[in-house]
């Protein structure tokens, strides 16, 4: 489909980031399953719920612009989690501290892409006069900033000191 004008491309993006998002919901699985931190495993945990609640908000609003959720792939995402899982979960790393600092700069580098989606998608919205659809954008993208700041407090907390 040509993208003619900004709701083509609010559309297109919305159904990116819906990709993204899944991509990403899978792999966060992959790496609290590695984890070894306790505080980072919960962490991990709330942030696959959270990216499940956006997915589902990005659904909601893609479904009422009578697009498919499902009608684009993330190809960025896409590199991001296999990054994540080659260096968060098949790196050989020997020291658990050390695993779990790269977890962390694992998810953060989603999370910051979902950061950037999210905040294109939001102002679009506002643009577009999508009133409540900025304003469900907007509760994601605060999520979002949520989870990298717990993940940043819970690197700087301990487990950077430890793996250093």
């Amino acid at each position: 489909m040509a993208l003619a004008n900004l709701k083509d491309i609010y559309i297109d993006q919305l159904q990116d980031i819906h990709s993204a998002c899944n991509q990403s919901a899978k792999v966060t699985r992959e790496l609290a399953g590695v984890a070894t931190d306790g505080d980072l495993k919960s962490a991990l945990d709330a942030g696959v719920a959270g990216i499940e609640d956006g997915i589902a908000t990005l659904k909601e609003i893609i479904n009422a612009h009578g697009a498919d959720p499902s009608g684009e792939f993330c190809k960025g995402m896409e590199g991001l989690v296999k990054e994540a899982r080659s260096h968060g979960i098949e790196e050989e790393i020997t020291d658990p501290d050390a695993r779990d600092a790269m977890i962390i700069t694992q998810y953060q580098r989603m999370a910051h892409y979902a950061i950037a989606g999210y905040g294109c998608l939001e102002a679009f919205a506002k643009r577009l006069d999508l009133k409540d659809d900025a304003q469900k954008l907007q509760k994601c993208l605060d999520a979002t900033y949520h989870g990298d700041k717990t993940m940043t407090q819970i690197a700087t907390g301990g487990i950077n000191k430890a793996a250093a």
